[in-house]
């Protein structure tokens, strides 16, 4: 679970000062989706491991119930241990996205909440998800690759593609050596001081 934190993002062209992110519920499984997701995925087999899931994770429960249930004063009253002189009418509430959190079933625990972010993809990649916790920087251009080589291996596979792939991500299908490692580190070393 990612804490409240300022962080600074350019929306629409303008830089923006964001806070947040404070959790949410809908039953809906896409921000577009029917408020009767979460009800249609109740199934027999799986209804043990979402309970024992709830169970064990109780505080957790307890914390997603709170920050559900928290207004927008109480909001700013977060972001004022932060920024002391924050002021109401500066800020407006919005809603920045939509998770459905994994249950995967566990031979030992029933049910087992996931925390990371799993692609899941048919055979035949004809649909290809990503799911569990939005990816963050660091992880989000492995994540994507991981999505376009299950949907789109013909992608992948095309000379074109995979050339302006190498262009953008220079070390893409290539082995890092320790010596490139280390070129490259300087690199980035030198571009960080300037």
């Amino acid at each position: 679970m990612s804490t409240p934190h300022l962080d600074t993002r350019f929306i629409n062209g303008k830089r923006e000062l964001l806070f947040g992110p404070f959790a949410g519920f809908s039953p809906k499984f896409l921000k577009e989706g029917s408020y009767l997701d979460l009800f249609k995925s109740i199934k027999s087999d799986n209804i043990k491991p979402m309970l024992e899931t709830f169970w064990d994770n109780l505080p957790l429960t307890q914390y997603l119930v709170n920050q559900v249930t928290m207004s927008f004063d109480d909001r700013m009253d977060d972001l004022r241990k932060f920024y002391k002189n924050a002021k109401n009418e500066d800020w407006e509430y919005l809603v920045a996205g939509q998770r459905v959190q994994i249950i995967k079933k566990d031979e030992f625990e029933g049910g087992q909440l996931q925390f990371g972010t799993e692609v899941i993809a048919s055979k035949d990649g004809s649909i290809t998800c990503l799911l569990g916790a939005s990816p963050g920087a660091s992880t989000a251009v492995k994540i994507m690759l991981d999505v376009i080589e299950k949907a789109f291996p013909e992608l992948i596979e095309n000379p074109e593609t995979l050339s302006k792939l190498q262009k953008m991500i220079p070390f893409y299908k290539t082995e890092v050596t320790k010596e490139l490692f280390d070129k490259e580190l300087m690199k980035s070393k030198e571009l960080l001081e300037l």
